[in-house]
């Protein structure tokens, strides 16, 4: 009987329809009773309901009754009704919740999964003074992929340099999730488009899925260091053709090197984990392939190279503009009530409708064109001979 009277308050601030004085109204009755009850596991159910609720919002007006229940969450047995509560607070524009939060993120003694749950909250808050904090915070290897990750959330000069400057001391995925932070803004692509003309970045390190954010940001200048040193996909029907029987012969044709299966999971794991799952690992915004017809040659040519002849609706790409000039690009998951949520590469990212300036449906599949542009020879017949592969392989050795 709680749950569903939770679920029936909680249910209002989704609807689209609602009005803000109807949230108001859901928002302090559930405030009502988390002030006339004890229970820990009850107050927490509804905490997650609000939360769930309020995703991607901020600097909300916070509803009747929440400054006097705050401390008495703030004081729970619970870790995860604190942790939520202050969460919430955040939303409704507390400063002392962001101060607090800051902290939580940068003490080492903290376990990772609270200081990455502090740092989701700030995020959303768009902490202004979080690009400051994250960059400390990359010479630190337990939090550093989450720093990358996070420091496209707020927009500050003095980011892709300090980016650029670790980049080579990289992995493989801290490379992906610096290279996605960069490509998220014209101000960061530019330089990281300097970077490579430069050589600190090879062009060919630059993934599909980077590539076409690169060209989502709508640069002129961008696009044209990128046909320089990246490729242009053709795209006609006729040439897609030509492009596949080309493949297919070359592929086919014996050569006297074994294929290294080790090497294709490596370039598996830089270009197509991101958003697919094979053997139970990688990324959920493309379709999980391991069950799929990857050992026929033609029909793996025909998804690699002409990804957009049938596409799912679910895997439409949308582009998804910000009020504060970066752009997502990624698969809608859910844009009912306040929120948008959208699944990228680097993961799933819910934000406010009110902080949005244009969303925008295309016509092409999240898997990019021209995908075996960045290969050499011998990189794609070990990319290939490990899709075809009925089993999982090693990685190889450092």
């Amino acid at each position: 009987m709680k749950q569903l009277f939770i679920l029936l308050l909680a249910g209002l601030l989704w609807l689209p329809v609602t009005s803000h004085s109807q949230d108001a109204e859901a928002l302090g009755a559930l405030v009502g009773v988390l002030k006339d009850v004890d229970d820990p596991a009850f107050q927490l159910d509804i905490l997650k309901g609000i939360a769930e609720a309020l995703k991607g919002q901020r600097n909300m007006k916070p509803p009747k009754g929440w400054a006097e229940v705050a401390p008495k969450l703030a004081k729970s047995p619970k870790a995860e009704v604190r942790q939520l509560a202050q969460q919430l607070s955040l939303t409704f524009g507390s400063k002392d919740a962001l101060a607090s939060l800051r902290k939580v993120l940068q003490d080492t003694k903290v376990k990772s999964a609270d200081r990455r749950k502090a740092l989701a909250s700030l995020i959303d808050a768009r902490d202004t003074q979080l690009p400051v904090v994250l960059r400390t915070l990359l010479s630190e290897p337990a939090m550093r992929r989450d720093a990358l990750r996070g420091l496209g959330a707020v927009e500050d000069s003095a980011t892709p340099g300090a980016i650029l400057k670790i980049y080579t001391t990289l992995d493989t995925a801290g490379r992906r999730d610096a290279l996605t932070t960069l490509a998220s803004r014209v101000s960061y692509a530019k330089e990281l488009m300097a970077a490579v003309t430069a050589g600190t970045v090879k062009a060919n390190e630059l993934p599909a899925d980077t590539v076409r954010q690169l060209r989502a940001l709508g640069q002129k200048e961008i696009n044209a260091q990128l046909d320089k040193v990246w490729g242009v996909s053709r795209s006609t029907p006729e040439a897609k053709l030509k492009e596949i029987e080309k493949y297919k012969k070359l592929l086919s044709t014996r050569i006297s090197v074994p294929d290294n299966l080790s090497n294709g999971r490596a370039l598996y794991q830089r270009t197509c984990a991101q958003c697919h799952k094979l053997y139970g690992e990688g990324g959920e915004i493309g379709p999980d392939i391991t069950g799929s017809n990857r050992n026929n040659l033609d029909y793996l040519l025909q998804n690699i190279i002409d990804p957009n002849a049938d596409i799912p609706n679910d895997y439409r790409t949308t582009i998804v503009r910000l009020k504060d000039k970066r752009v997502l690009v990624g698969v809608i998951r859910q844009s009912e009530g306040q929120s948008v949520t959208l699944a990228t590469v680097a993961g799933s990212v819910t934000v406010a409708k009110s902080d949005v300036a244009a969303i925008e449906p295309q016509n092409f599949s999240m898997m990019p064109e021209g995908l075996v542009l960045a290969f050499k020879e011998g990189e794609l017949r070990d990319l290939v001979a490990y899709l075809r592969g009925t089993s999982q392989v090693p990685l190889p050795k450092e």
